[in-house]
């Protein structure tokens, strides 16, 4: 099943995530070579979110990764949500 994992960033997110942008990517490859992560990344102009999706059978596996994740944990994400997402056309199937 696919999931959308939804983020919203503060202010500043760009500078202010600079601290743990290293320890985030490192969780983000552990996922993606699990091959449980499959496309990610921030909102552009204005950085003020992310998208990610996510192969995996139930959403507690994403709820794992937002637990250990570096901008959850430091306040970088001011809110998040996870969304089933029926996937029906793309190369990922």
């Amino acid at each position: 099943m696919y999931f959308l994992l939804f983020y919203d960033y503060i202010e500043n997110t760009v500078e202010r995530r600079a601290p743990y942008r290293k320890a985030h990517l490192a969780l983000v490859r552990e996922y993606v070579d699990r091959g449980e992560l499959v496309l990610g990344g921030a909102f552009a102009d204005p950085v003020d979110g992310a998208a990610i999706a996510f192969k995996v059978e139930d959403k507690a596996t994403i709820e794992e990764f937002v637990a250990k994740d570096p901008y959850v944990v430091n306040g970088i994400v001011t809110e998040w949500r996870i969304r089933e997402w029926t996937v029906v056309v793309g190369s990922a199937l």
